[in-house]
This record gives C-alpha cells, sequence and structure tokens, in this order.
C-alpha cells in the first residue's frame, strides 16, 4: 500500500502542485530571458535592441529570483509544516487566499515589465532586480511587489496558525524540526522585509505616482540592501531544508544532528539581516566605521554555512556506510549518484560552497573594491541563487513531485543528464564571469566592450570568457526545458509505482538532545531585533539628518546631461589640445 503525501493530505496535494506550477511558470520565462541575455551580451546572436536588454535584464532576475524561487519556498513549506506536524491548515480559504494574493501581485509586476516591449503601451519597469532610486518603473510594477510581498507574510501567518493549533494538542512537545525551520525563515523573513516595506510604500510609490517630488536615494538604497541580503537567505534555507530533511534520507541513513540544525536556523533569524551595508562599502554618504561593523557581522555568517557542511556531509557518510560504503573518502562511491534527486542536491551543495569562498571576497571591504559592480558578482550570486537554490529544488522536485502526484517519476536517467548538464552549464558560466569580473568587465550592460579599450586578461583571451558564457547560457537553458518536460511528464504520467514512501527517519541525534532555548522564538526574535537596531539607527540617523527623508531631488532614469555652451567649449578645447599632443 503506497504512503505518499497526496494519500495523506490529498487536498494539500492540490495546493501545492498548483504553487509549484507557478513556480515553474516563472521559471520557464527567467530562463529563456537568461539565454537572450547571455547570447546578446557575449554578442553571438542578437534578437532585440540594446534598450531593451534592460527589461529582459529584469524580467530575468524578477521571475527568477523573486516568483520561481518563492513560489518553490511557500509550497515546499506548505509540504513542510503538513507533513512534519500532521495536520491540515486551520483554514484552507485563507491558505488560497495568500496564494491568490502573491499570484495577482506577480501579475501585476509582471504586466508592468513585458509592457516595455510594446510601444504603444505606457507601462514600463526597467528598474533590474535591485529596483532602487533613481531608476523608476511604473507604480504597477511596486505595487505588484507589495501585494507579492504580503502574501508572504499572510503564508506564515498560517503556518504559524498551524503550529499554535498543534502546539494546543501536544504540550511540552518540542517542535518539529521541519516546521522549527519554516518558522524560524519566515521571522527572518519579517525582520528583514519591512525594509523593502518601507521604501516601497513611504518613498518610492508616492515618488512614482507624483505625490512627492523627490526621495533620498541614499537612504532607499540602505533600506533596500537591509532587505536585499537577507532575501538570499531567503531563497537560500528552502535548499537547506532539503538538504537537512530529505538528503540523508536519499543518502540511505540519518541527519546527524537535529540540535546543530536548529542552531544554525537560529543563527540565521540573527545574523543575516544586520549586514546589508556591505552592499554598499562604495557607496558616498556611509561612514566606513559603519562599513567596518558590517563587514565584521558579514563574516560571522560563515559560521551557520560551516556547520551545515559539517552537518550535511557527516548525515551523507552515515547514509553511505549503511549502504556498505567504507574507508577515509571510499564511502563516497556508495551514495546514490545514479538518483537524479541526490546527485542534483550533492552538486547544489558542492557549488554552493564554492560560491561562500567567493562571498568572502564580497564581504571584505578591501576585496570588495575590485570586483565591486563587475561581473564576478552575478558569477557568485549564480553560483548561490542560481545553482544552490535552483540547482535544489529541481533536484527535490524529482523527490516531491511524485509524492504531490502520487504519479512514478519520468525519465529518472534524463533527470540525471539533466542535473549533470545545469552542473556543467554553471561551471561554464561562472568561470567566466568570475574571472571577467577580476579584470573589469562591468555587469549589467548590454554593451561590455568599449571602444578603444582592452581588457588584459591574465589567461585566455575576451573571447574564450564570452564563448564559455555563451555556452553556460544554453547549457542552463537546456537543462531547464529538460526539467520542466519531465515535470509535466510525470504530472501525466499514469504509472503509480514504484514511489518513495514520506517517511522521513529520525534524526541520529534528536531534539531531546537539543537545549529547550533553542525553541524560544520569542528570545531568538528579540535578541535579532536589538542586533538590528544596533547596526542600523546610528547610519540611518546619520543619512536622514544629512540628505533628509525625501532628500534632494534627482531625476529618473535615464539621466541625461545638457551641456551648457561654456561646457561644451571647454569640452571642445581639450579634444582639440589632445589631438595635438597626440601628434
Amino acid at each position: 500500500m503506497s504512503n505518499t503525501f497526496v494519500d495523506a493530505y490529498p487536498d494539500q496535494a492540490r495546493f501545492i502542485r498548483r504553487v509549484f506550477a507557478t513556480s515553474f511558470t516563472a521559471f520557464a520565462v527567467g530562463a529563456f530571458f537568461g539565454l537572450i541575455q547571455a547570447l546578446h551580451r557575449t554578442d553571438i546572436l542578437r534578437v532585440l535592441e540594446s534598450p531593451d536588454y534592460y527589461t529582459v535584464l529584469t524580467g530575468h532576475g524578477v521571475f527568477l529570483v523573486l516568483s520561481f524561487t518563492i513560489f518553490f519556498l511557500v509550497g515546499v513549506y506548505q509540504w513542510a509544516v503538513t507533513d512534519s506536524l500532521e495536520r491540515r491548515p486551520v483554514d484552507m480559504r485563507f491558505t488560497w487566499g495568500w496564494y491568490g494574493l502573491m499570484v495577482l501581485g506577480t501579475l501585476l509586476a509582471a504586466f508592468a515589465i513585458l509592457a516595455g516591449f510594446v510601444e504603444e503601451i505606457d507601462v514600463s519597469a526597467d528598474t533590474l532586480f535591485t529596483f532602487y532610486a533613481p531608476l523608476q518603473g511604473h507604480p504597477i510594477f511596486y505595487v505588484g511587489l507589495v501585494l507579492f510581498v504580503v502574501g508572504t507574510w499572510l503564508a506564515g501567518v498560517d503556518w504559524f496558525r498551524s503550529w499554535w493549533a498543534w502546539k494546543g494538542d501536544h504540550p511540552g512537545e518540542r517542535i518539529p524540526l521541519p516546521t522549527f525551520m519554516v518558522l524560524t525563515t519566515m521571522i527572518m523573513w519579517y525582520i528583514s522585509s519591512i525594509g523593502v516595506a518601507v521604501a516601497i510604500l513611504a518613498f518610492i510609490l508616492p515618488w512614482t505616482l507624483g505625490l512627492v517630488e523627490s526621495v533620498n536615494p541614499t537612504l532607499t538604497r540602505t533600506l533596500f540592501w537591509y532587505f536585499g541580503h537577507p532575501v538570499v537567505y531567503f531563497w537560500l534555507l528552502p535548499a537547506y531544508l532539503l538538504w537537512y530533511i530529505l538528503l540523508p534520507k536519499l543518502s540511505g541513513g540519518r541527519l546527524f544532528s537535529d540540535p546543530l540544525a536548529r542552531v544554525v536556523f537560529i543563527l540565521f533569524i540573527l545574523l543575516s539581516t544586520p549586514v546589508g551595508i556591505h552592499h554598499q562599502y562604495l557607496d558616498p554618504g556611509i561612514a566606513d566605521g559603519f562599513k567596518f561593523i558590517v563587514m565584521t557581522n558579514t563574516m560571522f555568517l560563515l559560521l551557520p554555512s560551516l556547520l551545515t557542511a559539517f552537518t550535511v556531509v557527516a548525515s551523507m557518510e552515515h547514509g553511505a556506510r549503511q549502504r556498505g560504503g567504507t574507508g577515509y573518502v571510499g564511502w563516497l562511491r556508495a551514495l546514490p549518484w545514479r538518483e537524479p534527486a541526490f546527485t542534483g542536491m550533492a552538486l547544489a551543495g558542492l557549488v554552493f560552497a564554492f560560491g561562500g569562498f567567493t562571498g568572502i571576497v564580497n564581504a571584505g571591504m578591501n576585496i570588495n573594491y575590485l570586483v565591486h559592480n563587475s561581473l564576478w558578482v552575478p558569477g557568485h550570486i549564480h553560483t548561490q541563487v542560481g545553482t544552490a537554490t535552483a540547482l535544489t529544488f529541481m533536484a527535490g522536485s524529482y523527490w516531491l513531485v511524485p509524492q504531490l502526484t502520487g504519479n512514478r517519476l519520468v525519465g529518472r536517467t534524463i533527470g540525471l543528464v539533466q542535473v549533470l548538464l545545469w552542473f556543467i552549464g554553471i561551471v561554464f558560466m561562472t568561470n567566466s564571469m568570475y574571472r571577467g569580473g577580476l579584470v573589469g568587465m562591468p555587469r549589467r550592460t548590454a554593451e561590455p566592450q568599449y571602444e578603444g579599450f582592452q581588457y588584459e586578461v591574465a589567461a585566455g583571451s575576451v573571447g574564450e570568457l564570452n564563448a564559455q558564457l555563451a555556452i553556460g547560457g544554453v547549457l542552463l537553458f537546456v537543462s531547464a526545458m529538460l526539467f520542466l518536460a519531465l515535470m509535466l511528464l510525470t504530472l501525466f504520467n499514469p504509472d503509480s509505482e514504484p514511489i518513495d514512501n514520506r517517511t522521513i527517519p529520525a534524526p541520529l541525534s534528536g531534539p531531546d538532545d537539543a537545549p529547550a532555548v533553542l525553541d524560544n522564538l520569542k528570545l531568538w526574535t528579540a535578541i535579532a531585533a536589538v542586533l538590528v537596531l544596533l547596526a542600523y539607527s546610528l547610519p540611518l540617523a546619520s543619512i536622514v539628518t544629512r540628505g533628509g527623508l525625501f532628500g534632494p531631488d534627482i531625476g529618473p532614469f535615464p539621466v541625461t546631461i545638457e551641456e551648457s555652451g561654456s561646457i561644451e567649449l571647454v569640452r571642445m578645447g581639450l579634444e582639440f589640445a589632445l589631438e595635438t599632443v597626440g601628434r
């Protein structure tokens, strides 16, 4: 007799299938935009004018790092809470309500972005993913973002209600680990997303509506990055959940330590938010002392990642040894490398480790100056969100979707090829991006080659870097389409056998080994709030004191400079002098 999630909770399985379908639709659009970018930037194939490149760039960011990741997150968290608490949501209508709000927000933001391709529609939002001033989009874009974020807040309320209901029936029991991970993630999200909510509702949206004449650009940038770094952990923590909960089971063993996992998620509540200013090392208007403090805070974030690496690898080793693996490293051969769910997650973790090391470069003030705003930065984010998160989500789907449908996974071998293609594609692409960033190639531009200027590449050539970037982009797109095809075929596969049961084995060191204070969520929330106040109160006060809440007036994109007659005269004189010297 089967024991899948859909057998136990058919209504919730139907809901999560719908959420995943929304996530995968956004993934398809974002992946297509990524392919266009890779080919356009490298000048291999250009199917649109360069000004439209920035519309594509915005869509690539918003559809992938907001819609794909967060819709998948709410789906997998709905599964985790329902399965670990063994109870349905308190009110399913409320659950469908926050999903509907997220969909409405996505549609509005998508309309504002895609309308930029149509000249007849006076709506556009070429703001990139980092939608702070002076780039200005249509108000519909920001309204969509607000509705989307409010939807995620209500999703968290839904999961907290489920936990409170469960707690009433199980007084004194420890919070089941998957639910603990969900609740701590949402606490972090509530704390961090306040920044972007204030930035949009109090400043940017009134500015785009013409209710206020200007905004303080330093203030809105700081509020954005208050949210902009912890949102990376919002994308990563569902991947962590799958690594902690699913990967040990797929390895053939059990999670090494429940207490260590709880410590990791609490550390993210405490440490993920007071670090955003490290994205503003080169920004004027923020004192170097504040930046140095934030750099120190950022380095502490290595701790939960290192604990995760230790716990997950120890769990995999335990599983391998249960399967007959022996030796110091020989046990690696006993792992189920033919399973796409396992292999995809393991490779995602491997790339994440490399991305973590490059994150240290980004966090250090001095080294950051070398790579800031260069192609290095998208290289970093593609190893983190573009692989650790995206590849884990795809690999996890190979186990989750059969659980949600009751249908056997179609094309297991093709699935293995798919995750390998993603890994190879990301190696090509990020190798190009990291190396290009080191020699100063800019990010976010459709025309990275400047006339009369050559990049001094230490090894290889600019042509070779472009080729790697294009090959990587094509491989990633092919891999994405293979994944979506397998998901679609699995959805309609009439074969329902055999499917793994939904039981998650108990950890080697269980929740009773963890100090009870770890489950005191009010305490950790209060400490996190104090840390945020310490990190941000003085910098924000300094910014507002100097520039005012609404600051000096700034013009929206495109920024233009009108040359006066005297400036034009000076420019012509300088050009004449240079030509004379050149002779």
